[in-house]
Formats: structure tokens, C-alpha cells, sequence
């Protein structure tokens, strides 16, 4: 098979195309024919050489989810037969042709993306994305209907996710972006206010308001304004930390503040957590957002997509973060 390889850390250019054998599943494990593959920011971050993958996933193929048709399955799996259409979790391997995944890491096909459009690559952008938010807003965070929740980076792949689960649910949502045309499509996904964190600030226009949980990638100085708006019981759940994981400078986290108002610091990693919390999540998920997603109630966003040989062009483009939404590669040797 054909497969995107990281040949040394570096810029994108670093993303090749290499021949390698065609992968063999366990007994608990499926071969997916790949048809799309999501694009995500750890896949950056491991082409840089900062985020190594775990020791029983491909070593120098990037990919964290994937959506295409199951080829093959191991001696144990009952869950799925070859033919079935499929979108997967996965802890690296999937720009490739084929890609293995756990049988229990596995999603079918939303049945309304069957209508129009390119069904696997709006499937391959839900994994990451949703397991996430659903671990970490509804499972951490606790996030109730009529609560008020707080997401940064609104058109990141997270946030479109973010916005559009915490409104199905019944949350009122806030969100920050970088352009008008960011809070614009934000709105329009359903955020009830949406700020541009370069022309205000968040916390001047949300302080009267109140959050009861705010999903955090930026970090840095961005960590003591949550914590400030946070109401009595308010929950922080922290998935990234892009300004950096400490403060600096004369705005320092008053822990006093925590204890009084009784809140809730918390955050995860996802990539790295053992075969058996990511079949419960995916359990989870199942039975929660898929019928959201069957009811139309959150819709993915593609911000546009590219031929696997082309995935140093994805990469650049993540980087410059001016997309709104996923960006999707497409297995063009099918």
C-alpha cells in the first residue's frame, strides 16, 4: 500500500509518500480500505517530532481517524463484517491506503450522510473531534441542558464540534475566534455569542454572564480569566495548552478564587489511553451523539480536502489556522 510518512521531524515537507506492506489485523482488530482521513493538530505536532505515538501504533504514519469500508477482520471480531462502512479512532496510521483499528474503536456510517456529498470524508472528521468533546465537555465537564458553556478556538474542528454538541444538549453557548468571519460561521453553527479575541476581550463581554464549564486549548494567560468566569461549581477542562501550560507575567491564578467558588480544574490527553476506556467511550458515544448526528442536529464542517500525496499542502494549511472547520485527505488510489 501507499502511506504519508513523517521521514524525519520538520516542516511539511517532511510528509512523504512510501510503499509498505499492507498491515494484517489482530484478532481484535479490523483493516479499513481508508477513503478519507482526518487532519488534526497532534498530527502537527508528531510531524514535528513533539508528540510520539504509543508503542503499538505506526511509528511514522500520521492519522488519528479515518472513514472508509472494512476489508478484513480479526479471528475475535463479531462487531463488523467486510463491506461495512465504517469511520474509526485510531492512535496513528491513518494517511494510508489501509489502516488498522480496533473492532470496538469503531462507528458505522451515519445513515443521513448517506445522501450527497462525500459521505466518508464528513465521516472521517467526526472521531477525533467528538471523542473528545464528549469526554471532555459531557463526561469531565458535566455539562447540563441550560448550562452556560464557554469553548475557544470556535472554528477549530474541536469547536464546531463543541458548539454544536453543547446546543443539541441544551447548553447556552459562548465561543472565541480570531476573525468576524470565524464568530460569523460560529454563530451560524449555533453559538449564542461568538467574540473575536483579537479586537475584545472575552472576559469583559462574558463577565456579567457567567460559565458554568469552559473547554480550554489556549492556556497561558487565558487560565485565570476562565477561572474568574466561572460561576459557584464552574468546571475548567483543559485538552491543550497552545499559549503554554504555565502563566507568566503579573496575572497569576488566585487559588483562593478555586476554593471559594468550588470549582473544578480538570483536562485530558486521549491518544495514549488503553484499548478498553476508548471502547466504553465509543459505547458512549454511540448511544448519545449518534442519533444527534442522524437527527441533523450537528452537521460536520469541511473546511476543504486534499489527495493524500498532497499532505504537506494539509499541513500548511492547518498550521496557518485561517480554515474553518476539518481539513479532510482523500485516498485518491482507490
Amino acid at each position: 500500500m501507499k502511506a504519508v510518512v513523517v521521514t524525519e521531524p520538520g516542516a511539511p515537507e517532511v510528509l512523504q509518500i512510501r510503499d509498505r506492506e499492507r498491515p494484517r489485523p489482530a484478532a481484535s482488530e479490523v483493516l479499513i480500505k481508508v477513503y478519507a482521513a482526518g487532519v488534526n493538530r497532534p498530527d502537527v505536532f508528531q510531524r514535528k517530532g513533539n508528540y510520539p505515538p504509543p508503542p503499538d501504533a505506526p511509528q511514522d504514519i500520521p492519522g488519528l481517524e479515518v472513514a472508509g469500508i472494512v476489508e478484513e477482520i480479526g479471528a475475535d471480531v463479531t462487531l463488523w463484517k467486510p463491506g461495512d462502512r465504517v469511520c474509526a479512532l485510531l492512535a496513528g496510521g491513518g494517511y494510508a491506503e489501509y489502516a488498522l483499528a480496533q473492532a470496538a474503536h469503531c462507528l458505522r456510517v451515519p445513515a443521513s450522510f448517506d445522501g450527497g456529498g462525500n459521505r466518508f470524508a464528513e465521516a472521517a472528521s467526526l472521531p477525533e473531534t467528538v471523542f473528545t468533546v464528549w469526554h471532555n465537555v459531557f463526561q469531565r465537564g458535566r455539562l447540563q441542558a441550560g448550562e452556560h458553556f464557554l469553548v475557544h478556538g470556535g472554528s477549530s474542528g474541536i469547536g464546531i464540534t463543541a458548539i454544536q454538541l453543547a446546543k443539541a444538549f441544551g447548553a447556552k453557548v459562548f465561543t472565541t475566534a480570531g476573525s468576524d468571519d470565524k464568530c460569523a460561521a460560529c454563530n451560524a453553527l449555533g453559538a449564542d455569542i461568538s467574540i473575536n479575541y483579537k479586537t475584545s476581550d472575552f472576559e469583559e463581554v462574558l463577565k456579567s454572564l457567567g460559565t458554568d464549564v469552559i473547554l480550554d486549548m489556549v492556556g497561558g494567560d487565558y487560565i485565570p480569566k476562565n477561572l474568574r468566569l466561572l460561576r459557584e461549581e464552574g468546571r475548567l477542562v483543559f485538552i491543550n495548552t497552545m499559549k503554554g501550560s504555565k502563566v507568566k507575567g503579573s496575572d497569576e491564578v488566585d487559588f483562593g478564587l478555586i476554593m471559594r467558588k468550588r470549582l473544578t480544574v480538570t483536562g485530558s490527553t486521549l491518544r495514549n489511553r488503553d484499548h478498553a476506556f476508548k471502547a466504553a467511550l465509543t459505547s458512549d458515544i454511540q448511544k448519545h451523539v449518534w442519533p444527534v448526528l442522524e437527527k441533523g442536529l450537528f452537521r460536520p464542517v469541511i473546511a476543504c480536502t486534499f489527495p493524500l500525496a498532497e499532505a504537506a499542502k494539509a499541513h500548511a494549511l492547518m498550521e496557518t489556522s485561517d480554515h474553518i472547520g476539518k481539513i479532510i485527505l482523500l485516498n485518491e488510489w482507490l
